[in-house]
């Protein structure tokens, strides 16, 4: 049961990771997205001033984490810099959806 749960928790995240961004946007393209998301919420009214200021402070860590990596790997990231950068801009994506709706 459990283990059904959780394959469904990682199947339901590699799709909305898929459909929010593609995956040839790499993490640049899907941070350009995540930001005209926020923008577009803040244009329409559904995120607050306040919501707005944590989802920036959020994308700016993600991006200071980014520019940390690079730096240490020679302005590279390697596999596993991808994917924790990716793990964390799924978070940030899942915290736009939440704050918009």
């Amino acid at each position: 049961m459990i283990l059904k749960l959780i394959t469904t928790a990682v199947l339901a995240t590699a799709v909305a990771a898929t459909v929010a961004a593609p995956a040839s946007a790499g993490v640049n393209g899907r941070q350009a997205n995540q930001q005209g998301r926020i923008y577009a919420g803040v244009a329409n009214g559904s995120l607050t001033p306040g919501e707005f200021l944590r989802l920036e402070r959020q994308q700016a860590s993600i991006h200071r984490h980014e520019m940390f990596l690079r730096t240490i790997h020679g302005g590279r990231l390697t596999a596993f810099d991808r994917f924790v950068l990716n793990q964390r801009l799924n978070r940030a994506s899942n915290n736009i959806w939440n704050k918009k709706h």
